[in-house]
């Protein structure tokens, strides 16, 4: 696991196949080209995640996200009230199935998903609690492989509490977890 603060270096690992940590609005994430099965299989090794348990993805903006998930005009309404922020949507996938899309409130994700959407799950081995700063996050991965190909080591602080989460796949939208963005500022979005 190298460290880098060189975003270019980060997405040139990612385009390879590579898994990064990266530091978000949330916790750190770990990320790797959505679109790349392979990459995608490696990364439920690196985390020992059950491959039954789907991760979150990143996208730049909207018009990335219509390429994932059905998006009606209600619900891009929806999309601009809500993001960017600390809230990831579950939408219809285009290849059937749900999918959960965020856009972060944070320059680091945004820049790294603006080839390709990126994985934005949680930079921890599954079932273990993200560490707080990267040399937390080192710990809990040296003896563990495979391991993340390089940490995003911008000096940023995290909140380091997951996002909320936000199901609109249901006839009335429905908070299933929550996180920075509490159940009453989420109302208060969903009303503009």
């Amino acid at each position: 696991m190298r460290l880098s603060c060189n975003i270019q270096e980060a997405i040139n690992v990612m385009t390879r196949g590579g898994a990064v940590i990266y530091p978000t609005d949330t916790v750190f994430g770990l990320g790797v080209n959505a679109l790349n099965q392979d990459a995608i299989r490696r990364l439920y090794r690196i985390k020992n995640r059950p491959v039954d348990r789907p991760v979150p993805i990143i996208v730049a903006d909207i018009k990335m996200a219509k390429k994932l998930a059905y998006i009606s005009d209600k619900t891009e309404k929806v999309l601009e009230a809500v993001w960017p922020s600390a809230v990831t949507v579950i939408l219809q996938k285009k290849s059937g199935g749900t999918i959960g899309l965020r856009i972060p409130n944070h320059p680091v994700p945004i820049q790294l998903a603006q080839k390709f959407p990126i994985t934005g799950t949680s930079a921890n081995l599954s079932g273990q609690e993200t560490g707080k700063n990267i040399f937390q996050i080192q710990r809990q991965f040296q003896n563990h492989y495979p391991q993340p190909d390089l940490i995003l080591d911008l000096n940023g602080e995290i909140k380091n509490q997951p996002s909320t989460v936000l199901d609109l796949t249901t006839q009335k939208p429905k908070i299933i977890r929550i996180g920075p963005v509490n159940k009453t500022q989420l109302l208060e979005l969903l009303k503009t």
